[in-house]
């Protein structure tokens, strides 16, 4: 498991909420703005300039695991 930095989890976190968001109430330019800086933002974080972001990378950006799974899956697997 990939080790982010705090401020590129949250941001990957706000754009999954506001994209939600959007999907649910679609055409609001608020929502898009914020979407857009938000990729931005995650994108252009500095954590990529040091290795470039393959697919695994993303997904498990997108997908964090949580202690609790990690501890059960230690555990019985």
């Amino acid at each position: 498991m990939r080790r982010f930095p705090d401020d590129l989890v949250r941001a990957q976190q706000e754009w999954s909420a506001t994209y939600r968001q959007l999907a649910a109430r679609p055409g609001r330019t608020e929502l898009r703005r914020r979407l857009q800086r938000l990729s931005a933002q995650v994108f252009f974080h500095p954590y990529w300039q040091q290795r470039r972001p393959s697919p695994a990378a993303w997904w498990d950006l997108r997908h964090p695991r949580s202690p609790a799974a990690n501890e059960r899956g230690r555990l019985t697997g």
